[in-house]
């Protein structure tokens, strides 16, 4: 055995230790289950009847989740999970997702307070050493029948961290809530892979060279003040393209032409990347920005497309 697998066996063991120590009585349990034995036969015609629902109810999930609606797309990631639970007051405001390895996010809000749900897959390098460092940790707890890690417990806040399945680490976020250690595990044992769709009102078209998509994010309080926003990554950084109801504030930018109409281009300053905006047919504002020449920022808003029905019925509702 080598050193490192030592080390990790180590590790594991000492974790399972750890949880042993605060596992129930074994007697409380041989107790509990002979209870259960002596249920009547009655009880168990209503299990076998829940068993049929249960079925019922995961053959039409599957017709949910495999409907159009749902299909991944350039510029409509699906994100794969959702809480059962989340403290009253609380509603969605952010979903992110992209392709491959990037990470998956919802976001909901009750005023300061913020609950976030993050899912990443192991396949990438960051998060391929979970397990170890959930081993490593000493503050554990039991998601799922997993080991999990409490990191950043302050009363207010705590970010609780496992492992949803061999392939991806979920992340339950709790900022600004009174005992927020108990409320993120709550969520965490409450979260479940039903799939949720970003469908915004831009997708990326044909990108300049270097440049390729990362992900697509909406956010809003409510569906009346939505944006869409898409990034796409390259060597010089990121390039943003963003549509919503607000002005970018183009006075004193230069005039020039974008999607065969007036538009304006910012250059540059103050540690901002240049901007070029342009007003959509809707009404609505369309900018595109990033460290990039002004020909390739507007070659990128010219491809972009718009939806004309887009998704923000979720927005401000307390689960979808």
């Amino acid at each position: 055995m080598t050193r490192s697998e030592h080390e990790t066996e180590t590790l594991i063991r000492e974790s399972l230790d750890r949880l042993a120590a605060r596992a129930p009585d074994g007697r409380a349990v041989r107790e509990a289950l002979a209870r259960r034995e002596r249920r009547p036969a009655g009880r168990l015609a209503l299990v076998a009847a829940a068993v049929v629902v249960l079925v019922a109810g995961v053959f039409v999930g599957t017709q949910v989740v495999t409907s159009t609606d749902l299909e991944p797309a350039a510029g409509r990631p699906v994100l794969g999970y959702s809480p059962d639970w989340l403290p009253d007051g609380f509603t969605e405001q952010y979903r992110e997702g992209g392709p491959g390895t990037t990470p998956q996010v919802r976001r909901w809000f009750a005023g300061p307070a913020a609950i976030t749900l993050s899912a990443y897959s192991t396949d990438d390098p960051e998060w391929s050493r979970t397990a170890l460092r959930i081993a490593s940790v000493k503050d554990q707890v039991v998601v799922h029948g997993r080991v999990a890690m409490v990191t950043g417990d302050t009363g207010g806040a705590a970010l609780l961290t496992w492992l949803f399945d061999a392939g991806h680490v979920l992340t339950a976020q709790v900022d600004g809530v009174p005992d927020a250690r108990a409320v993120a595990q709550r969520v965490a044992e409450n979260v479940t892979a039903e799939p949720v769709g970003v469908h915004g009102e831009l997708r990326f078209g044909p990108l300049p060279a270097g440049l390729a998509e990362r992900s697509a994010a909406v956010q809003g309080t409510r569906p009346d003040d939505a944006s869409t926003e898409l990034t796409a990554t390259g060597p010089a950084g990121p390039v943003r393209a963003v549509a919503s109801t607000g002005s970018p504030g183009v006075n004193g930018a230069a005039p020039i032409t974008v999607r065969g109409g007036q538009g304006f281009f910012v250059a540059a300053k103050n540690g901002e990347a240049a901007m070029v905006a342009v007003k959509l047919p809707s009404g609505r504002w369309l900018t595109v920005s990033g460290a990039r020449p002004e020909t390739e920022l507007v070659a990128v808003a010219d491809g972009v497309r718009l939806d004309p029905a887009p998704d923000y019925r979720w927005l401000g509702r307390a689960t979808s």
